[in-house]
């Protein structure tokens, strides 16, 4: 379980530990492989996504989804929504990618009936995805873990600069943002502009972040979460 007391621990162990890969997530459209980091006497389960594993998307030509998986994580961390795992880039076996640690999940949790309920972890990601723009919030991309904390995984194809926003988690669809809420946009928006804002911007393109940027603005100005667009499909498919 990532605490506070532990988080920093867990990410230096993701940073230096020996990677090796155990297994592959044959359901994933690009390479996923299944990882354990080793420090010493102490091991722990990984996500390894090598950068030459990616396939190319024809909407997301530049970048890659190791830097949008990473700024993601960045962003959740600048929110203080800790709805990300805790991800970073490094070399590995099969190069240089993104490195996530893995999250045991609560297996009595249907998932088909927790993507439907009004909850702040699963609102904070929802959230989260109307910031960063994601494209692809699936069902199996909720962990619920046995504590009751709520992570999402899967955020490679994020940061777009149209509004292509499709997810199953459209049940505050207008719903006024919270004073909290808007203190966290708030919040973000001023570290966009200093040390948070200079790490993404050199996993993004200048467009993206400045795309990025215009989202926030945009969400303290409108104060209510947005509804689907029309151009777009709603929700990603399949929605599992």
């Amino acid at each position: 379980m990532v605490t506070a007391d532990n988080r920093d621990e867990i990410l230096a162990a993701l940073s230096y530990g020996d990677l090796k890969v155990t297994g592959r997530l044959v359901d994933a459209s690009n390479a996923t492989l299944f990882g354990e980091i080793t420090v010493g006497e102490n091991s722990f389960n990984c996500i390894y996504k090598p950068v030459t594993g990616e396939r190319p998307l024809w909407d997301f030509p530049d970048g890659t989804l190791a830097n949008r998986e990473y700024a993601a994580y960045l962003i959740s961390e600048a929110m203080h929504f800790d709805c990300v795992p805790p991800t970073l880039l490094r070399e590995g076996p099969f190069g240089f990618g993104m490195v996530q640690l893995w999250i045991d999940i609560d297996d009595d949790v249907d998932l088909a009936e927790l993507y439907r309920k009004d909850v702040p972890g699963l609102r904070k990601i929802a959230l989260l995805d109307v910031v960063i723009n994601n494209t692809d919030r699936k069902i199996g991309h909720l962990l619920p873990t046995l504590d009751g904390h709520i992570y999402g995984c899967d955020h490679g194809v994020t940061f777009h600069t149209e509004d292509k926003l499709r997810t199953v988690l459209w049940q505050w669809e207008q719903q006024t943002l919270s004073p909290s809420e808007i203190a966290t946009l708030s919040l973000l928006q001023s570290k966009l502009e200093n040390e948070t804002g200079e790490a993404i911007s050199q996993l993004i393109t200048a467009e993206e972040f400045n795309a990025l940027k215009a989202r926030v603005s945009r969400l303290q100005t409108t104060k209510v979460f947005p509804s689907p667009s029309p151009d777009w499909p709603a929700v990603p498919w399949p929605p599992f």
